[in-house]
């Protein structure tokens, strides 16, 4: 193979038509969280690795890009954007009290599986509140992702959510031990609740635990449909807490009217530890891949020096982008780009033209023309390029 002409395994070029969709849409989108109050924030692709350490709980060491700088620190390609916002929210607004809004856009690095075949390199988008520990706060994150997914075109999308208190608590009134709670997590994640009920099955517990285990891979429409499993937890505290949270967290959505596109799934589980309270993910067609994940994560920002709550969530852009495409959604470019092609006898009246028009906004390209060129030649490439006007200022 010619790497001089290939990128490495999962990573790609995006150009042309599909670039300019990208950033159309980010910008779009950007400008969604802006109107919610958030600011921008940017923060560097390389971090110290302890930024995303195994105490931290956010991705494992053998998927993480990994290199030495010169005094010889061990560096990461971020393979998160959350941590990232929580270290800087802890170094420049520690002394805030009140709520910080932020907003960012950026790409993440991790390095997956080759037999995997997803992206190493992904572009997400997203948003973190701050400082916030409140029901309000969870309902105003998820109405951020309806209204951007909205924006965006798509009509068919759901966003599942839970809780990790639930899973947990199910587990510690068990009495699983750590080795059991990962092999539940890791049948969880492969999406083997077979599995799950087998391992279950082969414990004593008491039947009305058993039955909260039984919520593992299912979907609940709305509060409503999980109150036989609300009233089964009704022993377990930490497992009530967090069912009773998730139906009161209902009718905040109802205030939004975005309570049509989120559904319950009260066995979620993340792969990100530093969650605490509500987790989601969000899913359309076209994409095998959630297009948005997210959730509280209070205790986060402690590794850093701040106590603050927070939650946030991230668009992963490129599933987004699949989506959009496999759904035939377009993506709504004006091209207003014109082309002055001229010879040695227009120059000067090319340029200034070309000048003028760009003062007043518009976009033109120069191309001093080849004599074996013809306009049919020209007007090809200008056809190839989504250019919308072209003018010829050679005498012909």
């Amino acid at each position: 193979m010619n790497q001089l002409l290939h990128t490495p395994e999962g990573m790609r070029d995006i150009y042309n038509g599909a670039c300019e969709k990208k950033l159309y849409l980010e910008d779009k989108l950007h400008g969604i969280l802006r109107a919610y109050g958030c600011r921008p924030i940017q923060t560097p692709s390389i971090e110290f690795f302890d930024i995303f350490g195994k105490e931290i709980g956010t991705t494992k060491s053998r998927d993480l890009y990994k290199f030495f700088d010169r005094e010889g620190n061990t560096l990461v390609l971020r393979p998160d954007i959350t941590p990232s916002i929580a270290r800087s929210a802890a170094k420049y607004y520690m002394e805030e009290e009140l709520p910080v809004r932020l907003c960012y856009k950026g790409n993440t690095f991790i390095n997956s599986g080759s037999l995997q075949g997803r992206l190493k390199e992904c572009t997400q988008l997203g948003a973190e509140l701050i400082g916030v520990h409140t029901m309000d706060a969870d309902a105003e994150i998820l109405s951020m992702i309806v209204e951007c997914f909205l924006a965006a075109g798509l009509k068919d999308f759901q966003i599942s959510v839970g809780h990790v208190d639930i899973l947990q608590g199910m587990m510690d009134a068990a009495g699983f031990d750590e080795d059991e709670e990962e092999y539940v997590r890791d049948l969880i994640m492969n999406n083997n609740f077979f599995g799950v009920e087998e391992f279950t099955d082969s414990r004593q517990m008491e039947p009305q635990l058993k039955k909260l285990f039984s919520v593992i891979g299912k979907l609940y429409p709305s509060a409503e449909d999980f109150q036989e499993i609300k009233q089964a937890a009704q022993a377990y505290e930490k497992v009530y807490a967090a069912i009773s949270h998730l139906e009161q967290l209902q009718s905040l959505l109802l205030l939004y009217g975005i309570e049509k596109y989120v559904s319950f799934e009260l066995g979620m589980i993340s792969s990100y530890q530093y969650y605490s309270g509500v987790i989601f993910r969000g899913y359309t067609y076209g994409s095998g891949e959630p297009i948005v994940k997210g959730g509280r994560y209070d205790r986060l920002l402690h590794y850093f020096g701040k106590k603050a709550p927070a939650i946030g969530f991230v668009i992963v852009t490129d599933q987004l982008m699949s989506a959009l495409s496999s759904q035939n959604i377009e993506v709504p470019l004006n091209y207003h780009t014109q082309l002055v092609v001229y010879d040695d006898a227009h120059r000067e009246d090319a340029i200034i033209y070309a000048k003028k028009q760009r003062t007043a906004g518009c976009s033109v390209g120069l191309l001093l023309r080849e004599g074996a060129k013809t306009h049919a030649d020209y007007e090809a490439y200008a056809a190839r390029n989504q250019i919308t006007r072209l003018l010829f200022m050679d005498g012909e």
